[in-house]
């Protein structure tokens, strides 16, 4: 086939919905269905029944851990937590560059920093056990670096991980520098275990984009943590329960969100770009939340029925469910969790996905490289003349 021919342009929706650019091991999201898994298993099933280092085994290595296997993978991902002292004497300063833009914004700059102070080098060059091992320093990393700005950014002192907790009850210590509560930390890390990986969401594609090129392994992350920053991502979960705020009482739900509606704004926390279901995770959580009952548990519940039957009426055959930010954002507000941190605790389980689909992308040396079709004005113009003054 002639090269201009192979090279030709080939159209694709919108944000490339729906278009297959690789093929993965990893997992899948089965949007019409309402399931996805993690490699051969229902992820909301591992999120029911195991821990969060059985998921990341499993996402590292493609089958889960027997008793040893797991002890020992505890073993080294506990003793990666604590962080450099170039990174850990930075913090102060990072906080107090973001502390508007909150932990996240901060993390950017730590993860370059946390890559820079370790060495971490191109995955073009680094063999395979390399590649893994800077992965897993990072990853231990990561709920260390959250917790310790936003405790500076609050006027406190970083608290120290500790290697006899697990990943979920660690980041909680962290969090609060107090004996975590085993409720809450099992809430938590279902929603952790839950949010690992979510097939080519943008922050996952912009992962493997930037893999493709060789960088190194924080460059990559740097670039995933950007992508989840923004609202219409894993910027949501406040979001979500900042509309239950503004709704306030269940008199108000109908007026509230048929207003909004009318108007073309979207009502956070329903809707999702592949579920034409209600999503899995939101079941779950769901669920979770119903254990602990209480007020804000019920007015979500009220505001989800009345929102879904709304959103029914006023854009028939959208089929707009609640998705996973609605009842994430009520989880981590029960859990005592601050909503500043309920992007970042997303972060804190994206990275076991995100780091996945690097070492699996590291293995293909394609570089991602699409097309654009130019609609500007048509070329070649000629050049206006300088005119000298």
């Amino acid at each position: 086939m002639p090269i201009a021919e192979a090279n030709a342009p080939i159209e694709v929706p919108r944000g490339l919905a729906g278009v297959i650019v690789t093929e993965t091991q990893l997992g899948d999201v089965r949007g019409r269905e309402g399931f996805y898994h993690y490699r051969q298993y229902s992820a909301v099933e591992l999120a029911r029944t195991r821990t969060f280092e059985d998921v990341w085994y499993l996402m590292f290595h493609g089958a889960l851990p027997d008793a040893a296997q797991l002890a020992a993978f505890r073993a080294e991902t506990a003793a990666l937590r604590p962080l450099p002292a170039a990174v850990r004497d930075a913090l102060p300063a990072l906080a107090r560059a973001g502390a508007l833009a909150g932990p996240l914004a901060g993390l950017r700059t730590a993860l370059s920093l946390l890559g820079a102070s370790a060495g971490f080098r191109p995955l073009y060059d680094i063999d395979a056990d390399r590649r893994r091992a800077d992965a897993l320093a990072t990853i231990a990393a990561v709920p260390t670096l959250l917790t310790a700005l936003h405790r500076l950014g609050q006027g406190q002192q970083p608290v120290e991980p500790r290697p006899d907790l697990g990943h979920a009850a660690n980041y909680l210590y962290m969090l609060t520098g107090e004996e975590p509560d085993p409720r809450r930390v099992r809430a938590i890390e279902a929603y952790l275990i839950s949010t690992i990986d979510h097939g080519f969401n943008a922050s996952t594609f912009t992962a493997r984009v930037i893999t493709s090129t060789g960088a190194d392994l924080a460059a990559c992350l740097v670039g995933a943590v950007g992508a989840l920053s923004g609202p219409l991502h894993g910027g949501a979960p406040s979001r979500a329960l900042d509309t239950l705020d503004a709704i306030g009482t269940p008199d108000r739900i109908d007026s509230w969100i048929r207003e909004r509606v009318l108007r073309g704004e979207r009502i956070m926390g329903f809707g999702h770009p592949v579920y034409r279901t209600e999503d899995p995770r939101s079941r779950m959580l769901r669920g979770i939340a119903e254990e602990f009952g209480g007020p804000l548990v019920e007015f979500a519940v009220q505001v989800e029925s009345r929102a879904e039957a709304l959103l029914a009426e006023l854009k028939p055959g959208r089929e707009l469910h609640i998705n996973v930010e609605f009842y994430a954002g009520v989880v981590m507000e029960l859990c005592g969790l601050p909503r500043e941190m309920f992007t970042p605790t997303f972060c804190a389980a994206r990275v076991v996905g995100w780091s996945a689909n690097i070492l699996e992308q590291a293995e293909d040396s394609k570089i991602i490289r699409p097309a654009a079709r130019y609609v500007g004005p048509p070329p070649p113009q000629p050049l206006p003349e300088v005119v000298l003054s």
